[in-house]
């Protein structure tokens, strides 16, 4: 059940969806009548937003297609739950990074011209820890940009969280394979970004764990892309992932959650599956635009790490960069990661399947 404590969350993570969108995905699974309450309010705030955003088409309408965004962003990618989003926080932390922050992924369809008012209102509104997994944000952290394509499309990973029963098949469907419409949305939301976050700033940053298994999409998009891939002991990513993917369906899904015992065999399939795709593509990245960061890396030694990958990926501005980063750092020595414990069957069937 959605509780009123927990509404600013779930329009974070879910909310002002275009209806269009969330009709179209009614179609790929079937409803829960526990979790209506759920639609009832993705609903009721795609609508509400719904007028801005056939205001922003009118205003921006040629604006947005003649939108130059950089062709060599930096895209941090890896599975989830190996320290993407930490090293998303780091990279942001740059007074010269312009990504997607949550008052934009909220409503991408309208954020352009309601700008002046999500930023202010998320941040009375917004609790002071992500849901899943207690890290303190807010309106101006950064955030992955599935979350916002998700407002436009069915053809993200979201549609999986949304209906958990079927993960698997929307992995397939919506992650190592991508159809005409998400290209042109992914192409779409980027440009909002660069207009939203990019005046003033030198490059662009872009976190999505989904994009491991794009590699090529994105290159043949951006061209110069420049790639920041994670690793993490696979056992800890996994144990993590399934915990998440747990929170977010009780608090975004529209279909009761799996139990952590096939959570824990659909994520340990849905792992080796996304570091395939990795692997068959990773060729296609030239020289100069990888490079690969251990997780133990990052969280022992974060701002030596950091200026590592900006030399790696001659990204300019490391002195201007370097006090914003560190402060980062500070700001986050604060945070104590929650213990991830799954039911016992779930964590005995999780070390067999990766002994």
């Amino acid at each position: 059940m959605l509780h009123f404590s927990n509404l600013s969350d779930a329009l974070v993570a879910g909310g002002c969806i275009r209806p269009i969108t969330l009709a179209k995905g009614l179609k790929l699974g079937s409803l829960s009548s526990k979790r209506v309450p759920v639609a009832l309010l993705l609903t009721v705030s795609g609508l509400v937003v719904e007028p801005f955003a056939w205001l922003q088409s009118l205003w921006y309408g040629r604006r947005i297609p003649a939108c130059a965004c950089p062709d060599n962003p930096v895209v941090v990618i890896g599975h989830w739950r190996s320290g993407t989003t930490y090293l998303h926080q780091l990279l942001a932390a740059d007074p010269g990074a312009a990504t997607a922050r949550n008052h934009f992924t909220i409503a991408p369809q309208a954020a352009l011209v309601l700008k002046p008012l999500l930023k202010p209102l998320l941040q009375r509104l917004m609790t002071q820890h992500r849901p899943i997994d207690a890290v303190p944000w807010g309106a101006e952290d950064p955030q992955e940009d599935e979350v916002g394509l998700a407002r436009f499309t069915m053809d993200t990973n979201m549609a999986g969280i949304a209906f958990p029963q079927n993960y698997p098949r929307h992995f397939r469907r919506a992650v190592l394979n991508s159809s005409t419409e998400f290209e042109q949305r992914l192409l779409q939301f980027t440009r909002l970004t660069w207009l939203h976050e990019g005046p003033g700033k030198t490059h662009l940053v872009i976190k999505n764990s989904a994009h491991t298994a794009r590699v090529a999409l994105l290159l043949r998009l951006f061209p110069r892309a420049r790639f920041v891939y994670l690793h993490r002991r696979p056992i800890d990513s996994i144990r993590s992932l399934v915990q998440v993917k747990q929170r977010l369906a009780q608090l975004v899904g529209l279909q009761e959650p799996p139990s952590s015992l096939r959570q824990v065999e659909e994520t340990v399939a849905v792992h080796d599956q996304l570091q395939e795709a990795f692997a068959r593509s990773r060729h296609l990245i030239p020289a100069g635009q990888l490079v690969e960061i251990a997780y133990d890396d990052l969280v022992l030694s974060p701002l030596d790490t950091l200026q590592r990958i900006y030399s790696a990926l001659e990204i300019g501005g490391w002195s201007r960069a370097r006090d914003g980063i560190a402060a980062r750092i500070a700001k986050g020595k604060a945070y104590q990661a929650q213990p991830v414990v799954l039911e016992p069957a779930a964590e005995q069937r999780l070390q067999a399947l990766l002994s």
